[in-house]
């Protein structure tokens, strides 16, 4: 599943290249799953409204929307009136192209722009999910966790004070934490210096502290190399990340350590492959 820098990544790349356009129209396929909002409800409510920004909120990428007319075309207003929000699931891809690109095989959403291009969402395992809001009807849509990009030292303390549950588990918990998933936690542990079965309520503040830093800069380099790579993710322009060259510890078992040549082992935690140096991590 993708995590929060393969969405950082990709809602940049959107926001680049539609930032401003125009939806003319929008069609969605007849699967059912991929649809929190009804398609037709989705294509009413999506035509002729300009893209204001688009970014990313924990796994989620919401492209804010402005008004539109009675009959469909662009307002000028730069407040936003809606928002299309976009959770890629397990296999998700949000493309910018063009109308004539071949048609990739289960294509849920082709967004016709202005400009002449269009934007896409293919999902071969339909776990990915689509949803359209009217901000004069309900309310903006929010991650239920902090961000960890954003978190200072006190409120990421907070968040595990007197949690049994092992440390791992607290940072793919969505709702202390929005958008770290399974490859972000084992790498963001493995700097730390912290074992994935800890419990969280027992870590001191200095470790905490070294989590919070070390998490943030993993994140922050992940994504500037464009995100992990190690199944089907591409990004907007349908280009591999490379972070996933970085590893330490994801997906490395049995090899050795880069610090320390000990073999990286690999635990189930919370239903998860945890991956982690015995030797580093304490």
């Amino acid at each position: 599943m993708p995590e929060l820098p393969e969405v950082e990544t990709i809602a940049r790349g959107v926001h680049e290249r539609v930032r401003g356009d125009c939806i003319v129209q929008a069609w969605f396929s007849g699967y059912s799953e991929p649809f929190k909002t009804p398609p037709l409800r989705q294509a009413k409510g999506l035509a002729g409204r300009s893209v204001l920004a688009v970014h990313r909120t924990g796994k989620h990428i919401v492209c804010e929307l402005g008004p539109a007319d009675n009959e469909g075309r662009c307002g000028t207003s730069e407040r936003p009136e809606a928002q299309w929000i976009v959770h890629l699931g397990m296999s998700g891809r949000l493309l910018v192209t063009t109308p004539e690109a071949p048609v990739a095989a289960h294509t849920h959403a082709r967004l016709s722009l202005a400009s002449g291009r269009e934007l896409r969402f293919v999902d071969p395992r339909r776990f990915g999910r689509l949803e359209f809001r009217d901000l004069q009807r309900g309310q903006s849509f929010g991650a239920p966790g902090a961000d960890p990009l954003a978190i200072g030292p006190e409120k990421f303390a907070a968040l595990f004070r007197g949690r049994r549950l092992a440390i791992k588990a607290a940072l793919l918990n969505q709702t202390l934490l929005a958008g770290v998933g399974n490859i972000y936690a084992d790498e963001s542990l493995f700097h730390a210096g912290i074992r994935p079965r800890r419990a969280a309520g027992r870590l001191t503040r200095a470790e905490l502290e070294r989590l919070r830093i070390s998490l943030r800069q993993v994140l922050s380099h992940a994504i500037q190399l464009g995100g992990s790579s190690v199944s089907d993710y591409v990004d907007a322009n349908g280009i591999r990340g490379f972070f996933q060259l970085e590893h330490c510890v994801y997906l490395r078992t049995g090899e050795p350590c880069r610090r320390c040549q000990t073999p990286i082992r690999r635990i189930v935690l919370a239903g998860r492959g945890t991956h982690f140096c015995p030797h580093c991590q304490r």
